[in-house]
């Protein structure tokens, strides 16, 4: 098997198993852990991979978030839930916002059903979904395109947005600790924040494993939102503390449940 073929194969084995061993892939493909080593060295610096004791994933870290063509394919019934969740919030006539990130895709792609509607967005899929759709009126952003997160981001995105409002806006996060939410990379925080201070109603999307869960750049406190929505119910020390802080998390897998 050629160099390009097995790491084509280890990406293949992340999709579906969200890591791998070292030891394993070395014997399944019967070559040395140090041919191993270097297959997952490209990997990583390529972004595709967070290289770990013993192994790889293509789970979020503090500092990485996996490619976009293998997180769209993750976690399909979750993203689902939250999108019906999402729609809940939007009646025809409306001008949405829809940031990066491959939840927001899914809810995107599902906007047709509220149409008419005004939709602003610098995710990829979303603009590649709505391109021909009838009845909605597109805000395709340009900027710097980040083939990682599929998404546009940088001055030109910003610079857009700025003369731009919303009736509401959707964001997504890798990440939240506390009351606080994270994102690893600084040109999507920008992106984020700027779309905030668009949108005159604030929701966020998080999945419930990201909750406990931090990167480098702070991206805003949970109270700046006005819905959180998330797939299940996370665990109940992030409940207690969400409700402490007068704060309603809705959950998209148990109709009727808000904490």
């Amino acid at each position: 098997m050629k160099r390009e073929e097995r790491q084509q194969a280890i990406m293949d084995l992340l999709v579906a198993a969200g890591a791998v061993d070292l030891d394993d892939l070395a014997a399944r493909y019967a070559v040395s852990r140090m041919t191993i080593h270097r297959d997952l060295d490209e990997l990583e610096g390529a972004g595709l991979l967070r290289k770990i004791r013993g192994g790889a994933t293509i789970e979020a870290g503090t500092q990485f978030e996996s490619d976009f063509r293998f997180r769209e394919r993750q976690g399909q019934a979750a993203k689902a839930a939250m999108a019906d969740a999402a729609l809940d919030l939007i009646e025809p006539g409306m001008i949405v916002m829809i940031n990066d990130g491959s939840m927001a895709a899914v809810l995107g792609q599902r906007l047709v059903e509220r149409r008419p509607l005004t939709v602003i967005t610098n995710n990829a899929a979303v603009i590649d979904a709505l391109r021909g759709a009838t009845g909605i009126a597109l805000i395709a952003l340009g900027g710097l395109y980040s083939a990682k997160f599929n998404a546009y981001f940088g001055k030109v995105t910003e610079d857009a947005l700025s003369g731009l409002r919303a009736d509401i806006a959707f964001v997504s996060s890798p990440a939240v600790t506390g009351l606080e939410v994270f994102h690893m990379d600084d040109a999507a925080v920008r992106t984020k924040r700027t779309m905030m201070a668009a949108g005159a109603r604030r929701c966020l999307l998080v999945n419930h494993t990201r909750f406990g869960r931090s990167a480098l750049h702070k991206l805003a406190d949970l109270g700046e939102f006005d819905d959180i929505i998330t797939d299940r119910t996370p665990e109940p020390g992030v409940c207690a503390a969400l409700a402490g802080a007068g704060l309603v998390l809705t959950v998209a897998n148990e109709k009727g449940s808000d904490t």
